[in-house]
Formats: structure tokens, C-alpha cells, sequence
């Protein structure tokens, strides 16, 4: 059985980690949680052992088969550190994503890709794992020509800091104060939506919508394929949610996109509009599989088809999407 390292194994993505091993049991011979100075010395519970949190160092990947981190700055400082040791690194930052010599992995879109890895994979953008996975069946029933996307992405995708800012936020309004907790976002997020998440980069696109752009791409092996985004902030604590516009070359039928995803490994089909279904952050949060509904035809264009997904970004959209590559390993 592997020995497995947790970078970040404090954090919401690293305890995220803990559950899906769990889970999904995962063999494991020896577990090794890493995180800053800060945390070291705290004990975390796994599968009835109390294991002690050790600072991560270049020395931390010692006989370790696999590391796993949970992203953030620890990637870029401790990762060749890791590789050098003999782990193969599945790393949840950005810093190796566009790499041209890392794959970069969605097990149920491309995990073919495992094979060429030369010591690191990495594993995609949240909103881009949830949106792949929904496009793959629909590109194996016709090349998808061009996406528009945006998304509804929720507090918990900015980490443990997100998470407490709404809280307090809420529980200020509702006590009838004043918000003044404003850190994690460049505005109040309670009661609002920020149509910005990261930087601003090139044509004042943001970086995480030119994320979407070049993951997706990378993902599918295809630099024709044409993808715009938008991309929201939105006060939910879990699951982002996306509306997708997909032109194909074909023109594909509602049944045959139906058939499609009640099929799709990874997908679960949420689309009755008559009764009043579709996919919601609720529905889709602390579960792995993606949730499509609202499939409609788009009026104003030949091979055109309208989506609406939900998918819980912290299981799908980074854990559990990096314990599937880690299986693909074995």
C-alpha cells in the first residue's frame, strides 16, 4: 500500500482530503499530514488513529509515494522537493496547470493524460473540473465548436476565510449592525453578488475566467475550441453552479442529450421541468457527482444547447477529483 502526505492537511481542501480517503478507502499504509509552522503540533483523527501535523520542509517527502496538496504556496516551494524524494505530486494550485509537461487530469474526461506525468499532475481549476465534466459526454456526440459559460461560485471556494466572512456578515445584518467585516472579498458579499474573482488580467478578463479558457483547452487536447466566461462570486457557502452555452457542430437533439448524461460517469441527470427540477447548490453540495439540468435548445442559433450545473467545488472540484487521479495511479 502507498504512503500517502497531505501539504495543507488543516485546511478546507486538506480535511476535504481525510474524508474522501476515507470514503472511498483508499489504501493507505503510512498517512502524513504537512502543513505551516503555525499548525504543526496539532493532532487531526483519521480512521481511529490520532496522527500529529508535522511542518512541511523539503525533507517532509521521505519514503512517501504520493503527495497530495491541497494548493496555495506550499506547491510552488515544496513540490520539486517532493518529486526529488520519488512522490508523484498531485498538486491542487495553478502553478504547474498550463505547464506544457504536466497533465493536467479530469478522471472522466481525460485520464489517459496519467500516463505522460513526469512527477507532477495537476489537477484543473474548481469551476473547470465541474464544467468538463458535463461537456465530455456532449463533445463525444459532436465537436463542441464554442462555450459561453458563467458561473455562480460559492464563498467556500476562497477557503475557511470566505466561509467566516459571510457568516459574520449575516449574523451583523441580522442583528442590525453595520458590515465592516470586509477582508476575503473586495465587497460586502452577504446579500450581493461580485462579478470578479481574482485578478484582472489580459482584455479585463479576470484570471480565473482565463483559467476556464486554457484548462479547458488543455483538458480536451483541442486549442481551436472557443470559450468565454464570466465568473461571479455569489453568497452560498458550498457548490458552484454554472449556465453553459454549447454550439456544436451537429446538431444534437434534447433526447439524445438526455440519453447522454443519464449515461455520463460523473454526472447525474436533474432536468424534469415540469415538476420543478434542477440542479441547486443544496442538492450538489457533499457529493461527488456533477448535476445537469435546465437542457434546453438555443432559439437563436442551429446546433446550440443551453445547460444549468451544480457541483460541490470543494469534493469534485478539488479533493475528490485529486484521490481519483491518485487512483488512477495505482
Amino acid at each position: 500500500m502507498p504512503n500517502i502526505a497531505i501539504v495543507g492537511a488543516t485546511g478546507v481542501v486538506g480535511q476535504e482530503f481525510l474524508k474522501i480517503l476515507a470514503e472511498r478507502k483508499f489504501p493507505v499504509d503510512e498517512l502524513r499530514l504537512l502543513a505551516t509552522k503555525r499548525s504543526s503540533g496539532s493532532r487531526i483523527s483519521w480512521q481511529g488513529k490520532e496522527i500529529e501535523v508535522q511542518e512541511t520542509t523539503n525533507q517532509s517527502f521521505q519514503g512517501i509515494d504520493i503527495a497530495l496538496f491541497a494548493g496555495g504556496s506550499a506547491s510552488t516551494e515544496y513540490a520539486p522537493a517532493a518529486v526529488q524524494s520519488g512522490a508523484v505530486v498531485i498538486d491542487n494550485s495553478s502553478a504547474f496547470r498550463l505547464n506544457p509537461d504536466v497533465p493536467l487530469v479530469v478522471p472522466e474526461v481525460n485520464p489517459e493524460d496519467v500516463k505522460w506525468h513526469k512527477g507532477i499532475i495537476a489537477n484543473p481549476n474548481c469551476s473547470t473540473i465541474i464544467m468538463v465534466v458535463a461537456l465530455k459526454p456532449l463533445e463525444a456526440l459532436s465537436r463542441i465548436k464554442r462555450i459561453v459559460v458563467s458561473t455562480y461560485q460559492a464563498v467556500s471556494g476562497a477557503g475557511k476565510e470566505g466561509i467566516i466572512e459571510l457568516e459574520e456578515q449575516v449574523k451583523s445584518w441580522s442583528n442590525g449592525k453595520k458590515i465592516t467585516d470586509i477582508d476575503t472579498f473586495p465587497y460586502q458579499i452577504a446579500f450581493n453578488l461580485i462579478p470578479r474573482i481574482d485578478v484582472f488580467q489580459e482584455g479585463d478578463y479576470t484570471k480565473e475566467e482565463w483559467k476556464m479558457v486554457k484548462e479547458t483547452q488543455k483538458i480536451f487536447h483541442r486549442d481551436d475550441l472557443r470559450v468565454t466566461a464570466t465568473c461571479v462570486r455569489v453568497p452560498v457557502f458550498r457548490s458552484h453552479c454554472e449556465s453553459i452555452n454549447i454550439e456544436t457542430e451537429k446538431k444534437l437533439t434534447i433526447d439524445q442529450v438526455k440519453a447522454a448524461f443519464a449515461q455520463a460517469p460523473g454526472v447525474i441527470l436533474k432536468d424534469d421541468s415540469a415538476k420543478d427540477i434542477y440542479p441547486m447548490p443544496l442538492d450538489s453540495s457533499n457529493r461527488d457527482e456533477v448535476l445537469v439540468g435546465r437542457i434546453r435548445e438555443d432559439q437563436t442559433i442551429d446546433q446550440g444547447i443551453n445547460l444549468w450545473i451544480a457541483g460541490d467545488q470543494i469534493r469534485k472540484g478539488a479533493a475528490t477529483n485529486a484521490v481519483q487521479i491518485a487512483e488512477l495511479l495505482l
